[in-house]
């Protein structure tokens, strides 16, 4: 049985500010000496950033597409272990979920799921009665989801506060914070959304902190407390990656960092860990070798053609990586390190192990996907099954290789990515939780390639 309190924050749309409460929320309950564990629907990399600034805690993503509703409450159990308080920030509008297929990884089926109870942040800038409606009919639209208060956000003066309350008075739901339009608590954004923390460094903390300040100041943490504790005791076990170390000596699986490779989900390290891997974090932009040993080398997401010139600049780390590449060790890229690997970004120099230029383009693509591994690799047999997400504005010319890693069934059938020797790169990105097998197959490659 899972008994922690927790809230999940969530919104009638995007842009209502969901991240500020949610994170102001963590950051000031962990002001209180509370351990708060910080959650976060869908497939998002960076607001768990931010998360893990206010809480010390790794952000954890709870994706019920990419992982499947059965693991929903084991990875928040296992991210939960051992906390006084959970908050798991919403995605999008609360009933918003996968396209074409209802309530699917939608933040309501996430709190359905959690058993708990639902925070409404409203953007209040432009209404005042007709606040009473708008949350009259989130919280009536589904009677499973439990809606137990409202924070009122972009509260323009003490007599706009004192409409929104005699209206929301006849809602039966209570006001639980109030905050007013502030502007020094706009975080920067670009073409994926917000800058990730790692770009930040020191803004993003005095980021949090004001977040926390401000939340604090403007929100009842005592009634929000007690109703997280209505939640009631979750019937789950927490998930744990399972250990199956393979034979021989670890392993060592070079992990790429830094503020150019920053997407990246906790239980992937977690899961190499578990089997036999000794993981080695390193950064692309600073590092000019590899980490001593290296057997197989993960490169995740980020923001690669932010720096471009950098890591183009570090001459004997690409050489370093090329070398592993065609030695045959195992390699697995997911977007950002799908265009390390390639010859050229935006006209710079890469590492050349794939035949293909990556450049960037105006157009988002966005998006869930089911993929099937047209062939063996590092990482999977042919026909595994995933499912995944894209999210870039590059392109990759040719989009995939003589040996694609992955076919596309949803939204529209094509195939994608490269096998090559060791070499799995791709645009897809993957929640390893939800296909363990992955992980271990991995480990296994890196431990045959090193001889232990």
């Amino acid at each position: 049985m899972v008994s922690v309190p927790r809230l999940v924050i969530a919104a009638p749309a995007s842009g209502s500010g969901k991240t500020t409460v949610a994170t102001g929320l963590m950051a000031a309950f962990a002001a209180r000496g509370l351990a708060v564990s910080p959650h976060k629907v869908g497939p998002d990399y960076i607001d768990p950033g931010y998360h893990a600034l206010a809480t010390g805690r790794p952000g954890r993503n709870l994706d019920a597409y990419m992982c499947g509703t059965d693991l929903i409450a084991p990875l928040f159990a296992h991210g939960a272990d051992g906390c006084d308080l959970a908050v798991v920030e919403g995605v999008m509008g609360l009933y918003d979920g996968a396209s074409g297929q209802g309530e699917l990884a939608s933040t309501a089926q996430v709190a359905k799921l959690l058993r708990a109870p639902v925070v409404l942040v409203v953007d209040a800038s432009s209404q005042s009665r007709s606040v009473a409606a708008l949350v009259h009919g989130f919280a009536s639209w589904d009677p499973l989801v439990r809606i137990g208060g409202v924070i009122l956000n972009k509260v323009a003066s003490d007599r706009h506060e004192a409409l929104l309350r005699d209206a929301l008075d006849e809602s039966g739901l209570p006001v639980l914070g109030v905050l007013r339009r502030a502007s020094r608590l706009a975080t920067p954004s670009r073409h994926l959304g917000l800058v990730p923390v790692a770009e930040r460094q020191t803004d993003a903390v005095e980021a949090v902190a004001a977040m926390g300040d401000r939340v604090r100041a403007g929100c009842d943490l005592d009634a929000l407390m007690a109703l997280a504790r209505t939640a009631p005791p979750l019937p789950d076990e927490a998930w744990e990656p399972e250990r199956h170390p393979a034979p021989g000596t670890r392993p060592v699986v070079a992990v790429a960092g830094g503020a150019a490779f920053t997407f990246a989900y906790a239980e992937h390290a977690e899961l190499l860990a578990a089997a036999g891997a000794e993981v080695a974090v390193f950064d692309p932009l600073r590092d000019e070798k590899l980490p001593a040993g290296t057997a197989g080398l993960v490169i995740g997401g980020g923001f690669p053609e932010m720096y471009a010139p950098e890591l183009s600049a570090n001459e004997p780390l690409r050489g370093a990586v090329t070398r592993l590449a065609l030695s045959g060790a195992p390699v697995a890229a997911e977007c950002a390190g799908l265009l390390y690997l390639a010859r050229e970004l935006d006209g710079r120099p890469m590492c050349g192990v794939l035949d293909a230029e990556a450049r960037m383009s105006e157009r988002l693509t966005l998006g869930y996907r089911e993929a099937v591994a047209v062939s063996d690799s590092s990482l999977a047999v042919a026909g595994t099954r995933l499912r995944g997400h894209e999210f870039h504005r590059t392109v990759l010319e040719p989009g995939a290789g003589p040996v694609p890693a992955w076919g596309m069934h949803q939204p529209e059938r094509r195939v994608e990515g490269f096998v090559q020797r060791g070499v799995h790169a791709s645009y897809l990105h993957t929640h390893w939780a939800s296909s363990p097998g992955v992980a271990r197959r991995f480990v296994e490659r890196c431990a045959a390639s090193s001889g232990g």
